[in-house]
């Protein structure tokens, strides 16, 4: 599929979605939506890209291998599960932190940080498997 309209929307369409699903990744704590779906949104941005500008180009635009953003994304959640054991609590219990940053206050949570770690998992895996199955389309 390589028409000027498609090339045309895929930058602006890439973006709204890659926007969309750090959206969803952040409001999945109350509401649906989570890290999963977050980064199954913004895996189906980066495909998009590749199929109207060639994989080549959305490895370039992604600049790091899917594979080492999956690979942070499970020491990421790993470390937000493992942080409770240093406390002397059990395994996965959520912990928060407050911070005040000029006079405006931010709440970090392990909850929060093990989503985050699920979003780069599903996102570089699945961006992985869809640039993998790009690059193999024009060869047969």
């Amino acid at each position: 599929m390589n028409t000027l309209i498609f090339r045309a929307v895929a930058p602006l369409l890439t973006a709204v979605m890659l926007v969309f699903s750090v959206f969803v990744l952040l409001r999945g704590h109350n509401e649906p939506g989570g890290g999963f779906i977050g980064g199954l949104i913004a895996a189906s941005a980066l495909a998009i890209y590749g199929m109207a500008m060639g994989a080549e180009a959305a490895r370039h635009a992604l600049r790091v291998h899917p594979i080492a953003v999956a690979g942070f994304g499970l020491a990421l959640a790993g470390l937000a599960g493992m942080l409770s054991l240093a406390f002397d609590l059990p395994f996965m219990t959520g912990l928060w932190a407050m911070f005040e940053i000029d006079r405006v206050e931010v709440a970090i949570s392990t909850p929060m940080v093990f989503d985050i770690g699920v979003y780069l998992v599903v996102f570089g895996t699945i961006a992985a498997v869809a640039l993998a199955l790009e690059a193999d389309e024009g060869a047969g």
